[in-house]
């Protein structure tokens, strides 16, 4: 199943320098890690914002949170997520 996700990273404020960095580095590991396992398909930046939109892919919407849970930014995500469905002309 397929699933339009959006989601912008709001870190702390006081958050080191040195931690953004590590959480940054951490993020791209397991996003590297997700789409060698095919449950991230696609990512875009929002310009001007910390925001992305990604197609990503799972059996179904637990699976889905799983994975997102499994980002190191979890904790500072806003995400909002769409199910999406084949349309007749792409069948």
């Amino acid at each position: 199943m397929e699933f339009l996700v959006r989601f912008e990273t709001r870190l702390p404020d006081g958050m080191s320098d040195a931690e953004r960095t590590r959480l940054k580095e951490a993020e791209r590991a397991r996003a590297r890690e997700l789409r060698a396992d095919g449950t991230l398909r696609r990512l875009w930046r929002v310009p001007g914002r910390r925001a992305v939109i990604g197609l990503w892919e799972a059996p179904d919407a637990t699976a889905l949170h799983d994975a997102l849970a499994s980002l190191p930014q979890w904790p500072w995500l806003d995400v909002t997520v769409e199910p999406l469905a084949t349309h007749p002309q792409e069948a």
